[in-house]
C-alpha cells in the first residue's frame, strides 16, 4: 500500500504525463518544449524535473500511458473463449474507446515514437508487435473454426483492424463531439459483414 506522499506524487506525475500528451498531440515532439508541459500543468518549468529528466524522457512516459493498457485489454480479449464476432467487436471497442480514455497519448505514440531513442522504441514496439500477434492468432482460430474464409492473410487483417481503428482514433481524439458508440458500431459491422450484398 502506499502512502499519501506517494499516491500524491503518482496523481501528479499522472497529471504531468497527460499534459506532456496534450502539448506532443499539439506542437509534435520538436515543436514541444518543457516550458510548454509546465505551463500547460499550471507549474514552473524547473518543478517539471520532479517527473521528467527531460523531453525525450516525457515523451517516452506519454507513449507508454497511451499503449500500455490497450495491449493488456488485448491479452485478455485474446485468452477469452467469446466467438470470432464478439472478440473482433470486443477489440474495435476497447482501441477505439481508449482513444477517447487516453486521449492524446495514444495519439502521440502513433505520431512521435519515432522521435525516441532505439532502445525505448525497442520496448514500445514489443508492445505493438504483441497486440497485432495477438489479433493476428484471433484471425488464425477464425480460420481453423470455419468462421472466415481460408484464404484470408492474418497479418493483412490484423493490420487493417489497426489501420482502421488508428484512422478513425485521430478522429476521436480531434472532435469530442463525435459519437464513439456509433463509430465503434460502423466500423464493427464493416468487419464482420462487409460491403457486399450477397448473402
Amino acid at each position: 500500500m502506499q502512502s499519501a506522499s506517494a499516491e500524491k506524487y503518482t496523481r501528479q506525475r499522472q497529471a504531468a504525463i497527460r499534459a506532456a500528451a496534450a502539448v506532443f498531440a499539439e506542437k509534435g515532439f520538436h515543436g514541444a518544449c518543457t516550458k510548454d508541459i509546465a505551463e500547460r500543468m499550471g507549474i514552473k518549468q524547473g518543478s517539471l524535473y520532479y517527473y521528467f529528466s527531460s523531453k525525450e524522457e516525457a515523451l517516452g512516459e506519454v507513449c507508454l500511458f497511451g499503449i500500455q493498457d490497450y495491449v493488456e485489454h488485448m491479452d485478455n480479449i485474446a485468452s477469452g473463449d467469446q466467438s470470432f464476432e464478439a472478440k473482433l467487436t470486443a477489440t474495435v471497442t476497447s482501441h477505439l474507446s481508449s482513444y477517447r480514455e487516453r486521449n492524446e497519448a495514444l495519439k502521440v505514440y502513433n505520431d512521435e515514437r519515432l522521435y525516441l531513442p532505439e532502445e525505448r522504441r525497442t520496448g514500445l514496439k514489443e508492445l505493438g508487435s504483441r497486440y497485432r500477434q495477438q489479433l493476428e492468432d484471433i484471425f488464425e482460430d477464425a480460420k481453423k473454426d470455419g468462421v472466415v474464409r481460408n484464404g484470408i492473410d492474418s497479418h493483412f487483417a490484423a493490420q487493417a483492424v489497426i489501420g482502421m481503428c488508428n484512422a478513425w482514433g485521430d478522429l476521436i481524439v480531434r472532435d469530442p463531439d463525435l459519437d464513439l458508440f456509433k463509430v465503434i458500431q460502423n466500423c464493427t459491422d464493416l468487419l464482420i459483414n462487409g460491403f457486399s450484398n450477397k448473402k
